[in-house]
C-alpha cells in the first residue's frame, strides 16, 4: 500500500473520532435503535482501518456517512430476518396447545346429548319433526309447514312446545 492511500486511511479514522457522536446520533435516527447503531459504528471502524486502496474521495464525510449508513441497512434487513424466523412464547404454547375437550367436558357434553335425544323421543312426531327440520336443516316455517301438511302458525306452535320441552327436561338435569 502506499503513503497516499494510508494517509487517507488516517484521515478518514481521524474524522471518525471527531464526528463519532453526530454519526452515532444519525444512525440511531436511521436505525431506531442504540444497539443497532453502536454495532453500525463498530462496523464503519472495522472497515475504515482495513479500507484497502481507498477510492477518489471529494468529501470524507460523506463517504464516511455512506459506508455506515450501508452498515446500518445491512444490520436492519439481518434484525428484520431474524425476527422474522424467530418464534414467541406464545406462537409455541399456541402450536402445541391440545385443542380436544378435557375428559370432564367430553362426559358432560355426552350426558347432555343423551338428555336431548330422549327429550326430543318424548316429543310426538310433528313437533319434533318440525324441530329437526327448523334447527338442524334450516328450514323456514312455511317450508316446514308444506312438509308437515300443517298451517305455519301450527309449526310455530310445533316449535313453541318443542322447545319449552327440551327447556324443562335440561331445567330438571340442572337441579
Amino acid at each position: 500500500m502506499n503513503a497516499a492511500a494510508d494517509g487517507i486511511r488516517d484521515d478518514l479514522m481521524a474524522l471518525y473520532l471527531r464526528q463519532w457522536r453526530v454519526l452515532r446520533a444519525q444512525l440511531r435516527k436511521r436505525t431506531g435503535s442504540d444497539e443497532l447503531a453502536d454495532d453500525a459504528l463498530q462496523e464503519t471502524w472495522i472497515r475504515v482501518a482495513n479500507l484497502g486502496e481507498p477510492p477518489a474521495i471529494r468529501d470524507r464525510h460523506a463517504f464516511l456517512m455512506r459506508i455506515a449508513a450501508n452498515i446500518a441497512i445491512d444490520l436492519i434487513r439481518r434484525e428484520r430476518r431474524h425476527q422474522n424466523r424467530c418464534v414467541d412464547d406464545e406462537g409455541i404454547l399456541a402450536s402445541i396447545e391440545d385443542l380436544a375437550p378435557s375428559p370432564e367436558t367430553v362426559l358432560i357434553d355426552r350426558q347432555r346429548l343423551g338428555a336431548l335425544v330422549r327429550a326430543l323421543m318424548q316429543l310426538d312426531e310433528k313437533p319434533r319433526a318440525a324441530l329437526l327440520m327448523s334447527r338442524c336443516d334450516g328450514l323456514s316455517h312455511r317450508e316446514i309447514a308444506g312438509r308437515l301438511a300443517v298451517s305455519e302458525s301450527m309449526v310455530a306452535k310445533y316449535l313453541a312446545q318443542s322447545l319449552r320441552h327440551c327447556r324443562d327436561v335440561f331445567r330438571a338435569l340442572s337441579e
